[in-house]
């Protein structure tokens, strides 16, 4: 079933066309490119041939897909008739999908339509209050670098106060999207690029500094500016977004949450309630609910150790 959203609460979820009726189908313009990015011979080799294959090799290493995305994003003239996605070559690793699978789901997606999502973990979409809570869990000291990456990009913005469900997360930046939309990620992305490359700032230099990364170590831009994505559909009502069912595609590695999906849901929707309605109540009921099943977990692995 597809799931039709204004992330920060307009209901624009119920539609009198289905996405698959006849109607719908004959009426739409709207085309899709998607992109996977390589960056070896290795990668290239990788890649899926119902995505149009996109170079990164010899370029920045260290803006990770930021880079071949901005070039694009720099460098084409987009139509506005065209949704645009950038893949990484982990993408079907990471949610098991194939390039048929993304482009039936794009056909079948009104035009009026402004993001398509394919972002995976549902387990961290629905457990942390938004992407920052779950930067700062997963990049331990992150905490003032999230801070003021806010002000520079969202500013009057407080971290606490934003609110993500799945109906605004996006990891990885596995989205499609139309022009709009990434001119308005492109502005907020550039931001921190500009410091980031200036050696002579004190953030910029914090920007490019490595944070701790599954064992390794990775700048701490490249983990901010996948999280830009987020951060739009999450504080901007305005966008129109599909997602792809997120409890098909898989949760995050070795994930202790695994048997869990009906606390998940639930979580997820108290958190959609929210954003909907504005009353507190729900949050207060995701906390208490997040609270309790980290209790039954902690206490699960004592019993075992």
């Amino acid at each position: 079933m597809s799931d039709i959203h204004s992330p920060s609460g307009d209901a624009a979820a119920d539609e009198a066309v289905p996405q698959d009726s006849p109607a719908a189908t004959s009426a739409r313009a709207m085309n899709n490119r998607v992109f996977q990015i390589f960056y070896s011979p290795e990668t290239q080799a990788g890649l899926d041939s119902g995505f149009l294959p996109l170079d990164n090799t010899g370029q920045r290493p260290d803006w990770y897909e930021y880079w071949p995305i901005r070039s694009f994003l720099m460098r084409e003239s987009l139509d506005e008739n065209t949704r645009y996605g950038f893949l990484s070559p982990k993408f079907a690793g990471k949610t098991g999908l194939d390039s048929a699978q993304v482009m039936q789901f794009l056909a079948e997606t009104h035009d009026d339509v402004d993001v398509v999502t394919f972002s995976p973990f549902f387990d961290h979409s629905a457990l942390f209050l938004n992407v920052f809570e779950q930067m700062k869990f997963l990049h331990a000291g992150s905490d003032e670098i999230i801070k003021q990456a806010l002000e520079l990009v969202a500013p009057g913005i407080v971290v606490d106060s934003i609110v993500m469900s799945t109906a605004s997360t996006i990891f990885c930046n596995y989205l499609v999207a139309k022009p709009a939309f990434w001119r308005r990620w492109l502005e907020k992305c550039e931001l921190l690029f500009n410091l980031a490359e200036d050696e002579a700032s004190e953030f910029g230099r914090l920007l490019s500094g490595d944070v701790k990364y599954d064992h390794k170590a990775a700048p701490a831009k490249v983990f901010l500016v996948e999280r830009i994505a987020s951060l739009i559909l999450g504080t901007e009502p305005r966008w129109k977004v599909r997602s792809f069912n997120g409890m098909k595609l898989p949760f995050s590695y070795n994930s202790p949450l695994m048997g869990n999906a009906l606390d998940l849901v639930a979580m997820d929707a108290l958190k959609r309630a929210a954003t909907e309605t504005g009353h507190p109540e729900f949050l207060t009921a995701f906390f208490l609910m997040r609270a309790s099943l980290l209790d039954r977990l902690a206490t699960q692995r004592a019993a075992q150790a």
